[in-house]
């Protein structure tokens, strides 16, 4: 593991890997050095500034597929870090890490056949996606606070159910070992899921927020805006596509959380920020419309339509951390109270207080909430002890506590607890909760805790406190990308043809090796033409080899032109974006 991964916090380790390097294969190796020369010659012009500079400072080499505990060295030196992950891991834990500066990666390398996109997260678009931009001070700072954001946003159980019917549907698509009639089904599956979406949620706008900038992002002018996104920083050929006319290029503001978006397909339209700092700002706007900065009803409500786990905060400092079932507000919207079934946790600033875990509170919680009636002159979370006993309240007796909302406790009194002097629960022995003649706690459900508070002030995505509230549902990981099945004898055929090609770029340079490296490109030009005559990949390299490597002549080298017409004979029968992706390699193949 990297040493990113001794400071995660225990839940998050569930989903980190090592990286099992000796599994890329020669083939892999090849396909990622086609994909970092193609970046390297196109994103020279067309991306930040960061980007060329950003590849070596991150541990992120050219010719070879990078190791993640290099680039977690690497990151290191300017606060950041990185770890390997197993695929598409749920959204709050990507969240999670990145709100702690480490850069969770994808291990799997994409497929030759989908050299130029996959739908499955990859080290492609992961590491020479993501990682170069962090070299901006500017874009590294708004990703933290993106993230910090991101995390307190209200999830759906919809956004569950689609993000693991994207995930199903992403690995079976880059998996060889899968049947088309497999991938019908998932896609039928994913469309149900989205189509099933009746609200947009809060997690659904920050994700199309991180979609229009950390994914797609433009910045510049709109007229000749340059590249910061990493699905476009992966891919040449979307990028090409997303600066031509055909895209509409719009000023980044905050309205582009109200524009979907389709991730089986080219975007339409993409958002322009004037600068990398414009991010931070719209980023701000985003944060004055969510439950986490408004609180009261408009965030109870998102909680209530989630049917997830949330967290509620009083003005006491008291977070109540549960699934939210139940709620009376009074005229002025301000809650009488509030039920959440179980498990719930009870916490102050993040910290879940002594006792109050899903052990004490596995089934559920809920508390009348507001001013006390024989004290309604002060919030009822700023009574002094000597308040308290004024009104009738004293350990180990039994207290009859009245709100002005009508709600009455009695019970016997175990005490009370402060956090910072401010006083934050009460808790009674086998009491009963009533307003008017609704019973809401029977003596013989056991003892009862007394939430203290009088306004939400905030209501945030998920626990409380992860680590010690324990497992609660962020979507399921049903499978894990890349194939299980072993390569057949013309794949290791392959894979040797392919390492021998890389031995050979290395003694391109050494004296009295130019005619052997001639005679075994011959030699190897005439097994792809034979046995591997659509394996274009392998075709490119030995023609670059031959152009620029050892600078062969037509005469020294007749087998170039057969190589060039094996390339036009595959690209033919290629999809139209893999077509293009070897016209492009053609081009590049006459430099190194």
């Amino acid at each position: 593991m990297t040493a990113s991964y001794y400071r995660l916090p225990s839940y998050l380790k569930q989903y980190c890997v090592e990286q099992d390097y000796d599994a890329y294969t020669p083939r892999d190796q090849a396909a990622w050095r086609f994909i970092m020369r193609q970046n390297r010659s196109f994103f020279r012009s067309h991306a930040v500034a960061a980007y060329e500079a950003g590849l070596q400072k991150t541990g992120i080499p050219i010719d070879r597929i990078p190791r993640i505990s290099e680039m977690d060295e690497k990151l290191s030196k300017f606060g950041w870090g990185a770890i390997a992950v197993n695929g598409f891991i749920p959204p709050a834990a990507f969240l999670e890490f990145q709100a702690l500066g480490i850069l969770a990666i994808a291990c799997d390398m994409r497929t030759v056949d989908h050299i130029d996109y996959t739908p499955a997260p990859d080290i492609v678009h992961e590491a020479a996606g993501h990682a170069p931009i962090l070299n901006d001070p500017a874009y590294a700072a708004y990703l933290k606070r993106y993230a910090r954001m991101a995390q307190q946003a209200i999830f759906s159980r919809e956004d569950i159910n689609v993000y693991e019917a994207i995930r199903y549907l992403s690995d079976i698509k880059e998996n060889p070992d899968t049947e088309a009639a497999e991938i019908e089904r998932a896609e039928a599956r994913y469309q149900a899921a989205f189509a099933a979406t009746t609200h947009v949620s809060e997690a659904t706008k920050v994700g199309r927020m991180a979609w229009w900038t950390v994914e797609y992002g433009l910045v510049g002018s709109i007229k000749a805006p340059l590249i910061y996104g990493a699905g476009l920083l992966s891919s040449v050929g979307e990028s090409q596509n997303c600066l031509s006319p055909n895209v509409k290029k719009i000023p980044l503001s905050v309205d582009c959380v109200e524009q979907g978006f389709d991730i089986t397909k080219p975007q339409p339209q993409l958002f322009v920020a004037n600068e990398m700092e414009d991010l931070v700002r719209v980023l701000e706007d985003l944060e004055k419309t969510m439950s986490f900065h408004i609180g009261g009803k408009f965030g109870l409500d998102r909680a209530m339509q989630s049917k997830m786990v949330n967290t509620v905060a009083l003005d006491s400092g008291l977070e109540i951390a549960g699934l939210l079932v139940e709620q009376d507000l009074a005229p002025d919207e301000s809650p009488r109270f509030l039920k959440f079934s179980g498990p719930v946790q009870l916490a102050f600033k993040g910290r879940q207080l002594l006792g109050q875990g899903r052990a004490r509170h596995c089934e559920g919680f809920s508390s009348p909430l507001g001013r006390f009636a024989k004290a309604s002159e002060k919030k009822p979370h700023l009574l002094s002890d000597e308040d308290l006993r004024r009104i009738g309240l004293a350990r180990g007796r039994n207290c009859r506590l009245e709100f002005t909302s009508g709600f009455v406790v009695e019970g016997v009194l175990g005490g009370w607890h402060r956090e910072e002097g401010v006083l934050v629960y009460l808790s009674f022995r086998r009491p009963s909760v009533r307003r008017g003649d609704k019973l809401y706690f029977d003596p013989a459900w056991g003892d009862f805790d007394l939430a203290v508070g009088e306004q939400v002030v905030s209501v945030r995505g998920g626990p409380a406190n992860r680590d010690d509230y324990g497992d609660y549902d962020v979507g399921h990981a049903s499978t894990k990308p890349g194939r299980a099945s072993p390569f057949s004898d013309e794949e290791l055929d392959l894979f040797s043809i392919y390492q021998e090609l890389r031995t050979l770029r290395g003694k391109t340079s050494e004296p009295g090796k130019r005619m052997e490296c001639i005679q075994r490109l011959e030699q190897i030009s005439q097994i792809l033409t034979r046995s591997h005559r659509t394996e274009w990949l392998a075709a490119l390299e030995v023609l670059e080899l031959g152009k620029c490597g050892i600078s062969a002549t037509p005469k020294e080298a007749p087998w170039m032109l057969d190589m060039e017409e094996q390339l036009r004979d595959a690209a033919k029968v290629a999809t139209p974006a893999l077509s293009k992706v070897m016209d492009m390699g053609l081009k590049l193949s006459a430099t190194l």
